[in-house]
């Protein structure tokens, strides 16, 4: 049995667009908001993180807060917009209407010019999962990634085709707890507070690592 956390960052510098691998960092009001997330008794007792500074500033700081041990892990970055990244909707909307309207329509068939199509991040973000699943049993393990990636694995997680991958919603700095169990989820939280609370009345039972 294992307990993961899984946290989107919060809002960065700059005006809204495809960002992916671009390295912004967060806002001032991004880091208050994955703070608010995670504010309360820490029930973690390891952080990985994907590298890119919208994640990785925070997990650094929540780790060093709460003295765990942190890792980085490339297989946890966004997906790779390529001719997109950094571009907003509505500067490809003028230039490229129908490329865009394709992605939006049909994101497997059509992934970005030049970028990764969503059947790579899968594998790759999967491929990470599976191996923190078995690395770390037992433990608490909070991740700190981006929004595609947590699609992806919630739609992984429940089963569903990846052509439904775009009704997940992920807002900034949102928290889902999954308890797994034999590779499957056994609880879904929405929330550490509802995590925190169900450590309380259930920790006996359990046999997690302190």
């Amino acid at each position: 049995m294992i307990l993961v956390g899984l946290l989107r960052h919060g809002k960065t510098e700059g005006d809204a667009c495809y960002r992916g691998w671009q390295d912004d960092p967060l806002s001032s009001s991004g880091l208050a908001q994955m703070w608010r997330a995670t504010q309360g008794p820490c029930p973690w007792n390891r952080v990985i993180s994907s590298p890119l500074k919208r994640c990785a500033a925070f997990a650094s700081e929540f780790a060093r807060t709460h003295d765990l041990p942190l890792a980085l892990d490339d297989r946890l970055k966004e997906i790779h917009f390529g001719e997109w990244e950094g571009r907003s909707a509505a500067q490809l909307m003028s230039e490229t209407p129908a490329t865009l309207a394709d992605f939006w329509r049909d994101p497997l068939g059509h992934p970005p010019p030049g970028g990764e199509s969503l059947q790579s991040l899968q594998s790759r973000v999967v491929t990470a999962w599976q191996a923190l699943c078995r690395q770390h049993e037992g433990e608490r393990v909070l991740l700190v990634t981006h929004g595609g990636v947590i699609r992806i694995l919630l739609c992984h997680l429940r089963q569903h085709p990846l052509e439904r991958i775009m009704e997940i919603e992920v807002k900034h700095a949102s928290l889902f707890g999954l308890l797994m169990a034999e590779g499957a989820v056994k609880t879904l939280f929405t929330s550490q507070a509802g995590v925190q609370k169900w450590l309380e009345t259930r920790r006996s039972d359990l046999h997690f690592q302190a």
